[in-house]
């Protein structure tokens, strides 16, 4: 293909050197490549705004419903996180992996119809909820220590319970998700995080 390409250009293009010919296809190649990545950034940014995430009615129906009034929605600080701040890690090549699992995903729904309704929807509900559990406790919840830094966190205005959960987690090798699960979503039957066995750990 590309052979039959560069005997048409050198055909059509007699009049031109062989170095011009390879600075204006390179040139070419350059201008293509740098507008598909302009789109493609542009499309994994439209694909982590709350407008996609919501777009359709299975995740508008149900777990941004609960999100709706819950501490990581509205809050004393005005600090709001959605959907993909939970979801979606920031480095870029995390995400490019988690953007791929996510098409398989959106795939399975609109075609085989798996979560289209509530009763659908409550009845995978534990699988999904441990599938996202399951790439946090591998990631060591990520996607919350992207906003919840643990050298800032100030101790001295923690809890005594809260300071004494912290250290006994972090002792026994703890991620975020393993005790805050169920915070911005209805939390599935079933066992918790904790209870997930995950290879390598």
């Amino acid at each position: 293909m590309i052979r039959k390409i560069w005997g048409w250009l050198t055909q059509h293009c007699e009049s031109c050197s062989r170095i011009r010919l390879v600075l204006g296809v390179g040139l070419g190649v350059l201008v293509f490549s740098g507008f598909m990545m302009m789109v493609g950034a542009a499309g994994l940014a439209w694909t982590n705004t709350e407008k996609f995430c919501i777009g359709c009615h299975e995740m508008r129906d149900n777990v941004y419903a609960e999100f709706k009034g819950t501490i990581h929605d509205t809050n004393r600080s005005g600090v709001r996180a959605i959907c993909s701040d939970c979801h979606v890690p920031r480095e870029p090549g995390p995400m490019l992996v988690r953007k791929v699992q996510a098409s398989f995903e959106l795939w399975g729904h609109f075609v085989t119809g798996v979560i289209d309704t509530k009763e659908k929807f409550e009845a995978h509900r534990y699988d999904m909820a441990k599938r996202v559990w399951t790439r946090m406790k591998q990631t060591d919840s990520l996607e919350c220590r992207n906003c919840h830094k643990a050298d800032s966190m100030s101790v001295a205005l923690q809890s005594e319970r809260a300071r004494a959960r912290h250290a006994k987690g972090k002792a026994e090798g703890k991620t975020c998700i393993d005790c805050h699960f169920g915070i911005a979503h209805k939390e599935p039957d079933g066992p918790g995080p904790q209870d997930l066995k995950i290879s390598g750990k």
